[in-house]
């Protein structure tokens, strides 16, 4: 009979051992030979690092990071510096940009204003957090069609995320607009959608598939049927929700391989409340940068 000490030392081996297999299946590569013109681009987030854009920059390109995304800085001052520190560092840049006003007419003219600075400042693409989850569709659409309209002979890829709160909060609501603008294409954070429709979405075959379909750009995090973010996803609780935004991811990058064109991730770990805290002093449970940093790692051996 094994004493208690030797029973818990096991107990963690195993687990340990259980946690490396897991996860180490995802980090093989997933195709045998390149393709020219495909690559992947993985970008680093600020989000929940504390510190100015020159530290932000200097931390993502140590760790091996392609470029950053970033929302657009508010000022002139703030844009200059980040533009000085990414170039400085030879990072590829990319921004996110939308309004927060709960007036459809005032929300619409941030999104334009933020929209215009955007794509002048030329970035690898930009991510639309557009429109409201409860203004009308055709007003949603408007934010959709005035984008692509406005970005014609731009060159710069121009995304709009799937993301709760956002015009494509859901999945057969996308499918709506997927429908009825031709143009529109995806940054998918499909995390996002576990938590709407509390599921791993196997019920919705048709919406995810024209999703898939529609996505240029992916927000890798992982989702689950009760939140946009497990706490660690090389814990092996999490083993179905890993696998299932694998196996869509894959789909998404096996087109862009046939297409022989790049394919843009951002690794999306988020600080407190996104990560779960612990109760009273909000601690977090596990590392974002490090979470984060590590997902870069797998993404770029599967998908090279």
């Amino acid at each position: 009979m094994p004493t208690r000490r030797e029973f818990l030392s096991t107990t963690a081996l195993t687990t340990t051992a259980t946690m490396l297999n897991f996860m180490e299946s995802f980090a093989q590569p997933l195709f045998a030979d390149q393709t020219p013109g495909f690559s992947t681009i993985i970008m680093a987030t600020n989000w929940g690092f504390d510190g100015n854009f020159e530290a932000f920059a200097a931390k993502a390109k140590a760790a091996g990071y392609d470029g950053v995304e970033v929302w657009l800085p508010g000022d002139d001052k703030s844009r200059a510096e980040f533009l000085s520190a990414v170039q400085k560092h030879n990072l590829k840049y990319a921004f996110l940009c939308g309004g927060g006003d709960a007036d459809p007419t005032k929300h619409f003219a941030q999104f334009q204003e933020g929209f215009k600075v955007a794509l002048a400042m030329k970035p690898l693409y930009f991510n639309c957090h557009s429109g409201r989850d409860y203004f009308d569709f055709n007003t949603n659409k408007k934010f959709i069609d005035w984008s692509y309209q406005e970005s014609k002979g731009s060159g710069i890829p121009i995304y709009h995320e799937t993301h709760r709160g956002r015009i494509l909060y859901s999945a057969p609501t996308t499918k709506s607009f997927i429908d009825a603008t031709p143009e529109l294409k995806l940054t998918l954070d499909i995390s996002h959608w576990c938590a709407v429709h509390e599921s791993l979405l196997s019920d919705q075959p048709e919406n995810i598939a024209a999703a898939l379909n529609r996505t240029e750009h992916i927000h890798a995090r992982i989702g689950h049927p009760e939140g946009p973010q497990v706490n660690d996803p090389r814990a092996p609780e999490w083993e179905g929700a890993v696998k299932a935004h694998f196996a869509w991811w894959d789909k998404i990058v096996e087109r862009k391989r046939v297409e022989g064109k790049p394919i843009a991730f951002l690794t999306e770990f988020g600080p407190v409340d996104y990560m779960p805290a612990l109760p009273y002093t909000r601690q977090p449970v596990a590392n974002q940068w490090e979470i984060n940093v590590y997902m870069k790692d797998v993404l770029k051996k599967r998908y090279a």
